[in-house]
């Protein structure tokens, strides 16, 4: 199951990327505008109005996978075996923590010894 998360999480990801890239190639309304001015839109790779299909076309495909890839991915995520008990169950019973007096630190760590010279500070 780990290996299919990981397979679809990097077709996410490409497929995230993809569509960031053919959205940002792609041309907005009023670039139409500039067109009619002689900017050379029909000495383009894909033609005068072919890019405007291709691009659409490739955008759609690549949303859908990406689309496909986020329910996948929430269906793996979702699917993992649920433990017993609660999460604070968990949090107790996994690493109890000693819990010492007020007045009973250990030397080590940083307790003031009886010859310190933090007992000398004048009042």
């Amino acid at each position: 199951m780990n290996y299919l998360f990981s397979v679809a999480l990097t077709i996410h990801i490409l497929a995230a990327i993809g569509v960031i890239g053919l959205v940002l190639v792609q041309h907005g309304k009023g670039a139409d505008m500039g067109a009619a001015f002689g900017s050379g839109a029909s000495g383009s790779l894909f033609g005068a109005t072919g890019s405007a299909n291709f691009l659409s076309r490739a955008t759609a495909v690549l949303a859908t996978i990406f689309f496909v890839t986020s329910l996948s991915l929430a269906y793996l995520a979702s699917s993992k075996p649920k433990t017993a008990g609660s999460v604070m169950q968990d949090t107790v019973n996994s690493a109890p923590v000693p819990v010492q007096p007020v007045g009973s630190a250990d030397k080590s760590a940083g307790s003031l010894d009886a010859d310190s010279k933090t007992k000398e500070i004048p009042k």
